[in-house]
């Protein structure tokens, strides 16, 4: 599916409808031999389409709420719709009581027209960054689809809708990664915002003080454009910013240990692109991005929040868990009262040091996942295989949530070779800049 502003250029010419773009998606993920059994939990086939034969004729009247109206898009399985129940990827929340209004994401993007195609696939309750689900299936990266490799998590089946032309852009949420690692596993652009720009309301949580929104799409354009309307702005396409002169800063440390030989290849290209261009490529240590590892071990933040949010359920319904997803919730319990005032201590102490070692550049740059997707088949039959792949994928994503700053992972790989992502990371609350300085580095990326 064409990107978001092209799509939007083609409905106000009148060389398409909101029915066609509709049907088009459909088609996809309803073909049989496709992903989208997998990828969606919820198909609104028929409600999607009444939707969009409504805002072709809003369109043809001159009263469509915004030049977006009538475009594709999907929703994760953890926004509230009204009237539905929100399972968060869980068989334990099948029958949970139906939501009484939408989330405030979800009601922006409908107040801008764009239409739900369906919500889509997860890790159980957002915890994983592979994207396994063993209640309702694992769609497959696009990458050597035939032999079954995971798509990223926990917003697998946002970026499989993207990937396979299901919808035009998706939402996910991205608590240490889960946008950003599906992106990469995926091929397509995976962003991460600010916390604080986007409302949670609405969203079932996994680590409220970690946790946040956005969007995947096929480009930067696209996820600015979801990520303005989920913020409340004015939706518009990011100005490419000059990289002549540009810092970014390359920490070294664990973010570049351990990077398959793909990943090394297309990164070190990546960066060798950009200094073509003018960006001044700094590599040197951040003492306060390498001390996150040994502050908190294994996502120690997220696993306290998320075992005071899981403790009663996971109490009388370990049963039904993902006992994997369920492991991981029950390590939050070995911390102490004063080990976990500690870790926020840490937490605003190196977020302030952070700032200022950072202050000089214009982004950080790095590899957004140090692997390549591995197959499902394996990390579903060796457990040793699924926790050190567990640790990987998370491994340089989740350090900028402990941070609270935007990232955003870009595609980096040339067509026909294994996906790699490049994050960009910046400074909290310059999310727009960041786009600004993403639009460039993609530009410069496609020439190469």
């Amino acid at each position: 599916m064409k990107r978001i502003l092209a799509l939007a250029g083609e409905l106000a010419r009148g060389e398409t409808t909101s029915r066609a773009l509709v049907e088009k998606a459909l088609a996809q993920a309803l073909a049989p031999e496709g992903e989208g059994a997998r990828t969606f939990i919820t198909l609104y086939a028929d409600r999607a389409r009444a939707a969009a034969e409504a805002i072709d004729r809003l369109r043809a009247a001159r009263l469509a709420p915004s030049p977006f109206a009538g475009i594709p898009i999907a929703l994760k399985e953890l926004f509230d719709v009204a009237g539905e129940p929100t399972r968060a990827g869980s068989r334990l929340l099948a029958d949970a009581p139906p939501a009484s209004a939408h989330a405030a994401i979800v009601a922006r993007l409908l107040g801008a027209g764009f239409i739900p195609l369906g919500r889509v696939n997860m890790s159980e309750f957002a915890y994983s960054g592979l994207g396994l689900n063993p209640h309702y299936g694992t769609p497959r990266s696009p990458w050597e689809r035939e032999v079954g490799r995971i798509p990223g998590g926990s917003s697998s089946g946002s970026a499989t809708a993207v990937a396979y032309g299901m919808a035009a852009g998706a939402i996910g949420t991205d608590t240490g990664g889960s946008c950003r690692i599906p992106g990469a596993f995926c091929g397509v652009v995976g962003f991460k915002p600010t916390q604080r720009r986007v409302p949670l309301a609405g969203t079932f949580p996994l680590a409220p003080s970690l946790d946040s929104i956005g969007p995947l799409a096929r480009s930067v354009e696209c996820c600015a454009i979801l990520d303005a309307v989920m913020a409340g702005e004015t939706p518009e396409a990011p100005a490419p910013r000059p990289l002549a002169r540009a810092r970014l800063g390359v920490p070294l440390g664990f973010a570049l240990e351990e990077l398959d030989a793909a990943v090394a290849a297309a990164f070190s290209r990546a960066l060798g692109r950009l200094a073509e261009k003018g960006a001044v490529i700094v590599e040197r240590r951040f003492a306060a991005f390498e001390e996150i590892p040994r502050i908190a071990p294994r996502g120690a933040l997220l696993a306290v929040e998320a075992y005071a949010l899981h403790r009663e359920r996971l109490a009388r319904h370990r049963a039904a868990y993902d006992p994997r997803v369920a492991a991981r919730i029950e390590t939050g319990a070995q911390l102490s009262g004063a080990e976990v005032v500690g870790l926020y201590q840490a937490r605003a102490r190196l977020q302030a040091e952070m700032a200022e070692e950072a202050c000089a550049f214009d982004a950080l740059v790095l590899p957004t996942v140090p692997i390549l997707p591995p197959p499902i088949a394996a990390l579903e039959a060796d457990e040793a295989a699924y926790w050190r792949a567990t640790a990987l994928a998370s491994r340089n994503t989740a350090p900028v949530n402990f941070l609270d700053r935007p990232a955003i992972s870009l595609p980096c790989h040339r067509p026909g070779e294994p996906p790699v992502g490049l994050m960009l990371v910046g400074a909290a609350g310059a999310d727009r800049a960041l786009f600004a300085l993403a639009a460039a580095v993609e530009a410069a990326l496609a020439e190469g």
